[in-house]
């Protein structure tokens, strides 16, 4: 039987026997057609890598057995070099990622450019085609555009993934909670129990963004009950506890579960950065090694924020990490000129600020500014003026103990932060940003702002043990 089985993949012929063992698990060429997701290639290897690639990236996980996701999409392009599709996760893959620009990257460019050719001169599938293009804008940083494109795939597909998991992370980028969520609610109905795919984490992370918490902790525990391994229900759960200050059930929870999601290698990190900000509400000091060690060893775009801004955050509470900023500016000062998104050039510049590095610090603002003057279809760009500029510049008066101006440049932009993306655990950082410079602020007017702000907290989040420092600090301030 094993042999008759190898006997019929014969086509596989870059891959080892172990391997060709495990990808019978993934969809071939007639799988992807029986789904109503047609895949324009003759090679069953490249769509059974394609499906490899996939898994691997909606379960934040490598697959050292395949080779990672690095491998097989070097088996896709062994198996059929001109695979529209298989261009379109590699590239679009790097893309999302947002460690590199286009604008700077001449091979990550030219690989966008390679793909929009091959899709030019190929007879491929509608749906394809529609990939292909929102590939192309997100490259421009035009997500929103991006992000239609891709809805419009699912209107027709709702069971395309890729579409679903692209759209998710582009949602993600632009803070969009509401779109978030409702992206996957339109299309759970339309997934069945035999495809192998997890959507209630996804489902479950966009309720929570968008401040149903019961309900998404709800939605993620059945999620966890059917794929206890699913480390985006666990990420969504974190979460929940987090906004809701529920500390101890939070700590209960990531440290039971933690042999289930530490596994998957593209989000530990970040769920150790959750277990990390339960400890810093409850005793302010936290020896952060899992992040710093991950950040360094992957590079990964959401481990080095992640870093980035347990930093700030300690620095806040008055804990000297001197030394660690230096150890963190040589990993984010090559992305000084990148400005793929508001929110890394945020953290960069936490960086550069803690490590003193001023002249970093300047680069990044005037290079922000002038994109700004032009910003063409980039919707990042088109948002520095108003929002990201002003939100650097709050952060080195900050940084210079000009509280009174980091006030006035911050308290107006409060409900216009979620523009910059990322999560409301992500933002929190700024929120007490805010309330650190007010309660600093010699301004009486600025003073009061500072625990009227510490009230609003308090009522989103009761006993959070962080808000109750603050206030007591407060008190000891202005009295």
């Amino acid at each position: 039987m094993l042999k008759a089985a190898i006997k019929q993949c014969s086509s596989f012929t870059c891959l080892s026997t172990k391997i060709l063992l495990i990808v019978f698990n993934f969809r071939s060429l007639q799988a992807w057609r029986a789904e109503g997701l047609t895949l324009s290639t003759s090679s069953n290897e490249a769509c059974k890598m394609y499906d490899a690639i996939l898994t691997q990236y909606v379960k934040w996980r490598n697959d050292d057995s395949l080779g990672g996701i690095e491998g097989c999409i070097s088996a896709v392009q062994a198996a059929d070099p001109n695979f529209v599709m298989g261009h379109v996760i590699s590239t679009g893959l790097e893309l999302v990622a947002t460690t590199s620009s286009t604008r700077l990257n001449e091979r990550l460019s030219s690989a966008v450019r390679r793909t929009v050719e091959l899709a030019n001169s190929q007879d491929i599938t509608p749906r394809e085609r529609l990939h292909v293009k929102a590939m192309e804008l997100f490259s421009h940083g035009n997500f929103p555009k991006a992000c239609e494109v891709w809805e419009d795939i699912l209107l027709d597909h709702p069971t395309d993934m890729l579409a679903l998991k692209f759209s998710h992370d582009a949602y993600f980028y632009m803070g969009a909670q509401m779109p978030m969520r409702d992206s996957v609610a339109r299309v759970l109905p339309h997934w069945k129990p035999h495809i192998p795919f997890y959507l209630k984490g996804l489902y479950s992370f966009g309720l929570l963004e968008a401040r149903f918490y019961d309900q998404a902790e709800k939605v993620a525990m059945e999620g966890l009950a059917l794929t206890p391994d699913d480390a985006w229900s666990v990420h969504s759960v974190a979460h929940v506890y987090e906004m809701k200050a529920e500390l101890d059930k939070g700590l209960k929870f990531m440290e039971g579960r933690e042999k289930d999601w530490e596994v998957s290698d593209m989000l530990a990190s970040h769920n150790y950065w959750h277990w990390a900000l339960y400890l810093i509400e409850k005793v302010k000091m936290i020896m952060s090694f899992s992040v710093f060690r991950h950040c360094k060893a992957s590079g990964s775009m959401l481990d080095i924020v992640d870093a980035s801004s347990l930093l700030y955050r300690l620095e806040m509470e008055g804990v000297c990490v001197k030394d660690q900023w230096q150890e963190l500016l040589q990993v984010t000062q090559p992305h000084t000129d990148d400005h793929v998104t508001l929110f890394n050039d945020l953290h960069f510049l936490m960086v550069s600020l803690g490590a003193k590095e001023s002249g970093t610090s300047r680069r990044l603002l005037e290079g922000l500014q002038e994109l700004a003057k032009e910003p063409g279809d980039n919707q990042q760009h088109q948002m520095a003026g108003t929002i990201g500029i002003p939100m650097c510049q709050a952060m080195m008066e900050y940084n210079q103990g000009n509280y009174n101006q980091t006030v006035e440049l911050l308290h107006p932009l409060r409900y216009r932060m979620v523009d910059i993306g990322g999560s409301d655990a992500q933002r929190d950082l700024f929120n007490q940003l805010l309330i650190h410079a007010a309660m600093k602020s010699e301004n009486k007017h600025h003073q009061k702002l500072g625990r009227c702000l510490l009230v609003e907290r308090d009522a989103v989040r009761p006993n959070s043990p962080l808000t109750h420092r603050l206030m007591q600090k407060a008190l000891a301030l202005h009295n």
